[in-house]
């Protein structure tokens, strides 16, 4: 038998948690599952009261951690990132194997050799995004490598976005399936990326400005940005002679120009607290971001010239459609302008019951063969369920808890801070989503040589 702890069931853990229902009365396992507010899993768990059971868990309280985690064998972190590090260091400290789909935190790296000494694997960026693109480029990888060929470029680029048939007259294309917080912050730090040989980097203050159009086959374009630091996977993924290297996010296009309107007004600041009443309507706090005085004509109007954008086109529109330039009250008093932003867009953006989100992953790899320049391209889409079951907790949480499965079988041998990044963790992983839930890359090869000879 295998006690299994999921710390945190928020949107994201949706099917992991009925994956692991599904598995538990074959696999032996008991199940504890951890919540800030467990009230809403007590129907998910009716059924299953014999191998599974909810708990109220607050991380802030210093014993329940410890009490949990000795309780388990095996750990699963749904928490936000900054909680992952009392989360590992317990698990070393009790013995504990740990699995997560966050990325791993120098903090949480420097904890490798006391995982190893403790004989347990903390097994991280076992997701979506770091995750599924570990496991889809290595396969790729290992097998140009096995042919002969030598790569030249990487790029690959993930998002979460909106189905079509649920897109409807939102002009962002957009709507929230994972944490609000992070995508109102994304991007806040200098993006770091490899272009034929050459050191790129992006200062937040252009990132969004800075975009690569991405064409997915039947799926239509998209805008795609840089990432923090593209540069880290060199070595894991053994590139670190390539020229070109760039790992980015999708968004639908159109999407980054307007919320670089967003940056340039300081909208996504979340560094200093306005000291505002609850009561400040979005308009005034629109004119607060303006300078005195600023030409004449409407806010709208006021706006699009200090920002230099057409007044009647996309990226106004965009803006117009948040109701930023009405008398909509902010609703939350002395925040910061990213707060206000998020509590706004939480409300514009927020999946309806019978919305469907859709994730998009897409890889290019170029490389030599034989002298000659080859291209391998590949493509993932997967459509949400519903606004429970969303593509977003499926690619998510589904990797999470196959991993789970197979180390709790004593199928797993590696021990301290591993990614999926080994044939051994990710071909189970991928062969299991194409067989069981369809969730499989579309992959292609072309010849360079040949098209550029047309």
């Amino acid at each position: 038998m295998s006690r299994i702890l999921l710390l945190g069931a928020g949107r994201s853990a949706s099917s992991l948690l009925q994956y692991l229902l599904l598995h538990a009365p074959t696999e032996g396992w008991q199940l504890t599952v951890a919540d800030v507010n467990p009230a809403h899993l007590v129907p998910v768990l009716a059924a299953h009261a014999a191998y599974a059971r909810a708990v109220p868990f607050d991380i802030q309280q210093e014993t329940q951690l410890p009490e949990l985690v000795q309780q388990a064998d095996i750990v699963i972190s749904m928490l936000p990132a900054l909680f992952h590090l009392p989360v590992a260091k317990a698990c070393v400290a009790y013995g504990r194997h740990l699995v997560t789909a966050s990325y791993v935190s120098e903090e949480i790296r420097g904890l490798d050799a006391a995982a190893r000494a403790a004989g347990i694997l903390i097994l991280m960026e076992c997701g979506l995004d770091p995750g599924l693109d570990h496991m889809s480029a290595m396969r790729a990888l290992h097998d140009i490598r096995a042919r002969g060929g030598k790569l030249t470029a990487f790029r690959s680029y993930c998002g979460g976005l909106l189905a079509p048939d649920s897109e409807g007259d939102n002009p962002w294309k957009y709507k929230f399936t994972w944490n609000p917080r992070n995508v109102v912050l994304a991007g806040q730090s200098t993006a770091k990326y490899l272009e034929n040989g050459h050191l790129r980097f992006i200062p937040y203050q252009q990132l969004f400005a800075r975009t690569t159009p991405v064409a997915v086959a039947g799926y239509g374009e998209f805008d795609g940005y840089a990432n923090r630091d593209s540069l880290s996977y060199r070595t894991p993924y053994g590139l670190d002679d390539i020229p070109t290297m760039l790992r980015g996010t999708l968004r639908r296009a159109g999407y980054c120009a307007a919320w670089q309107a967003f940056v340039r007004l300081g909208l996504t600041d979340d560094s200093v607290h306005l000291s505002n009443p609850a009561d400040m309507t979005w308009a005034a706090l629109m004119e607060s971001f303006l300078p005195a005085a600023h030409g004449a004509g409407s806010l709208a109007e006021r706006t699009a010239a200090y920002l230099g954008l057409d007044p009647q086109g996309p990226e106004m529109q965009r803006l117009t459609w948040l109701e930023v330039f009405t008398k909509r009250p902010v609703g939350l008093a002395d925040a910061t302008p990213a707060q206000l932003l998020e509590r706004l867009l939480t409300d514009k953006w927020q999946l309806q019951p019978t919305d469907h989100d859709m994730i998009v992953m897409h890889h290019t790899l170029d490389y030599e063969l034989d002298g000659a320049p080859h291209r391998w391209e590949s493509s993932l889409v997967v459509l949400g369920d519903d606004a429970t079951h969303t593509a977003m907790a499926k690619t998510v949480g589904l990797p999470v808890a196959m991993a789970v499965r197979r180390l709790a079988a004593g199928q797993l041998g590696q021990r301290g801070v591993v990614i999926p990044t080994e044939a051994s963790l990710y071909e189970p992983i991928l062969e299991e989503l194409a067989a069981d839930y369809g969730i499989r890359f579309e992959e292609h090869e072309i010849s360079l040589a040949a098209v550029e000879s047309r």
